[in-house]
C-alpha cells in the first residue's frame, strides 16, 4: 500500500523542478495566453492533460514494472531512481550536462508526438488544449524521466499513477505562473540560490534512495543466505 510519505515526496519533487518546467514546457504554456486570449478553461485544459499524461504513464510503467516478480529487478529500479534523481540535482545545479544527453536520446521518440501537437496549434478550445497537454506530457525531459522511474519502484499500476499524479499537481505552481504571466512567481522560480536548495534536496533524496536500496538489497542478500543455510542444516 502507497504512503502519504511517497505522495508528499512525489508532490515536492514536482515543486523542487520549477526552473527546470520553467525551460522545458514554459514556451508552450505561455503561448495558450498570446494574442489576447486568455481563456482559462483553455489554460486548465493543457494542464490537465499534461498531468493526466504523467499519470497514465506512470500507471502503464507500474503495471509492467509490478509484472516481474524478481528482487534484482525491483533492486535495478530503486538503483535507476536513485542515480536519475542525483543527476537531476546536478543539472538543476548547473554543474552536469548529462541528463541534457539523455533528453536528446529520447527527443527520436518525441518528434512524431510533436508532429501530431501541431495539429491542435493555435488553441482556440479547451479540447485542443488537453490534447495538446497530452502530448506535450510526452515530452523528453529529465525530471520526468527521474519521477517515472521513482513512480516505478512501487510496483503497482494504481501506486504508480497516483505517485505521477502527485508529481504532476506539483509542477502546476510554475507552468501556472507561466500561463497566467505571474512574472513575480516566475522570477523568484528563477532565482539561483533557490535552484541550488532545490538541487541539494534532490541531491539528498537520490543519496537517501539509493543507501536505503543497498540496505534492503544487503538484508536480502543475508536473509537469502541463511534460509540457504538452514535448508542445508535440515537436509543433513
Amino acid at each position: 500500500m502507497i504512503e502519504l510519505t511517497q505522495l508528499g515526496s512525489a508532490f515536492a519533487l514536482g515543486l523542487a523542478g520549477a526552473g527546470h518546467c520553467l525551460g522545458m514546457c514554459g514556451g508552450i504554456a505561455a503561448a495558450l495566453n498570446l494574442g489576447g486570449q486568455r481563456n482559462s478553461a483553455v489554460t486548465l485544459s493543457y494542464h490537465g492533460g499534461r498531468i493526466a499524461s504523467y499519470t497514465a504513464l506512470g500507471a502503464l510503467l507500474g503495471f509492467a514494472a509490478g509484472s516481474i516478480d524478481i528482487s534484482a529487478w525491483t533492486l535495478g529500479l530503486r538503483y535507476l531512481a536513485g542515480v536519475l534523481l542525483i543527476g537531476m540535482g546536478l543539472s538543476i545545479a548547473g554543474w552536469w550536462h548529462g541528463m541534457a544527453r539523455l533528453e536528446r536520446a529520447g527527443a527520436v521518440l518525441w518528434q512524431p508526438v510533436q508532429k501530431l501537437s501541431s495539429r491542435w496549434l493555435p488553441v482556440r478550445h479547451w479540447r485542443q488544449g488537453f490534447a495538446l497537454g497530452l502530448c506535450w506530457g510526452l515530452m523528453p525531459c529529465g525530471l520526468i524521466y527521474s519521477s517515472l522511474a521513482w513512480a516505478a519502484t512501487a510496483q503497482s499500476a494504481a501506486a504508480s499513477a497516483l505517485m505521477m499524479l502527485c508529481f504532476g499537481l506539483g509542477t502546476l505552481p510554475a507552468m501556472l505562473a507561466t500561463s497566467l504571466g505571474a512574472d513575480r512567481l516566475q522570477g523568484f522560480l528563477r532565482r539561483r540560490g533557490l535552484k541550488l536548495v532545490i538541487a541539494v534536496l534532490l541531491l539528498i533524496s537520490g543519496a537517501w534512495t539509493l543507501y536505503q536500496t543497498a540496505a534492503h538489497g544487503n538484508h536480502a542478500s543475508h536473509g537469502a543466505q541463511g534460509q540457504s543455510e538452514k535448508a542445508h542444516q535440515h537436509h543433513g
